[in-house]
């Protein structure tokens, strides 16, 4: 996702994301999941990026035409998989701010982890339910998170 800074390709790249965004929300306002009615690999891949997204994507690659939030199909989906048992149960907001922020010294030399975004929104009703689909199709959905990797305190959604 950090296409958004290549040099020389920066204008490219970045219309690019955001042609393949554009039709992701088009194709999930239509459909629950990315390939068929169930959640796939393809859906676990973009979950990751969608949940990086606003946190990260958007002011620190600068892909800052629209934030997730303001992509109705999109954030809605992002939702709904968080909130879908294995997705936000294990997914540490703190700790994927913290390592894009200080890793890339070349573009954030100072260090400095921006307190902001809210991620709240991470559990509002997303509305998904009506587009029909079920998250595991046959299978069982994962149990609880094992005792020792559950996401800190004040790490995941509203924090």
């Amino acid at each position: 996702m950090w296409l958004c800074r290549v040099p020389g390709g920066v204008r490219l790249s970045y219309e690019r994301l955001w042609a393949a965004l554009d039709w992701l929300e088009d194709r999930l306002s239509r459909q629950r999941y990315l390939v068929g009615d169930t959640i796939t690999e393809a859906d676990v891949r973009l979950f990751t990026t969608l949940a990086r997204f606003d946190a990260v994507y958007h002011g620190h690659f600068k892909c800052n035409r629209q934030k997730l939030t303001e992509m109705p199909a999109l954030w809605a989906y992002a939702r709904d998989l968080f909130q879908t048992p294995g997705f936000g149960d294990t997914t540490d907001f703190v700790q994927i701010k913290q390592h894009y922020y200080i890793v890339h010294e070349d573009i954030n030399p100072t260090g400095i982890v921006p307190a902001g975004p809210d991620l709240g929104g991470w559990l509002e009703e997303h509305g998904r339910e009506a587009l029909g689909g079920r998250p595991f199709g046959d299978g069982t959905p994962p149990g609880p998170v094992r005792k020792g990797e559950e996401v800190a305190a004040g790490h995941g959604a509203g924090h």
